[in-house]
């Protein structure tokens, strides 16, 4: 008896639904991803097990590297402009259109005022070298970070206060940046940690 033959039927899937949901997708996630800002040191945060997450709005995120540095970052720009055009009042400063705009490029606010005007003149790549080995004061004759606080609440009422500091941050520096938060009354802030996956959590 002779075999009985089947007929071959083609393979071919149409991907075309496939591809324009990937496309659709991939476009959503770059929209809606909220990117993380550079910072001016490598900042390693202790690990957690506390899956609380940091506000990702109106946030002001005060750095602290394991050499004691310290930096702020505002997750708006015009916040940071604002701020500035308050400690510039307090400090008896004034700063050109040039010089603002230059805040707004930089992420990271990490010198003592009277270098301020200096720093914002440098290039950016400049600046983030300049970062390096500078820091705003916490020292008590010469708390410029209560400053910058308390004129970025003025600026912002909702503002979220956090803390990052490196695992290796000796802890009377992170002390320090805590004691200036309750002296000025702002009492409420997150302190950032990681968890698996290096992701920023508060404790």
């Amino acid at each position: 008896m002779g075999k009985v033959g089947t007929k071959k039927h083609s393979t071919f899937i149409d991907m075309t639904a496939m591809s324009d949901v990937t496309v659709l997708l991939l476009t959503f996630f770059m929209l809606t991803a909220t990117f993380k800002p550079k910072e001016p040191v490598e900042i390693l945060a202790p690990s957690s097990i506390s899956e609380r997450k940091v506000p990702e709005f109106d946030v002001l995120t005060i750095l602290i590297s394991a050499s004691g540095q310290v930096f702020l970052q505002f997750d708006k720009p015009e916040n940071a402009v604002a701020v500035l055009n308050k400690m510039g009042a307090h400090y008896n400063m004034s700063f050109t259109d040039k010089q603002k705009r230059a805040l707004v490029d930089q992420p990271s606010i990490g010198v003592p005022m009277n270098q301020m005007a200096s720093f914002l003149n440098l290039k950016l790549q400049e600046q983030d070298a300049a970062l390096k080995t500078t820091s705003i004061p916490v020292d008590s004759t010469n708390n410029q970070l209560a400053d910058w606080v308390k004129y970025a609440v003025e600026v912002n009422e909702d503002i979220k206060l956090s803390i990052k500091a490196d695992q290796n941050t000796p802890y009377p520096q992170v002390q320090k940046v805590m004691k200036t938060l309750v002296d000025i009354k702002q009492n409420r802030y997150s302190l950032q940690t990681t968890l698996k996956g290096l992701k920023e959590l508060d404790y």
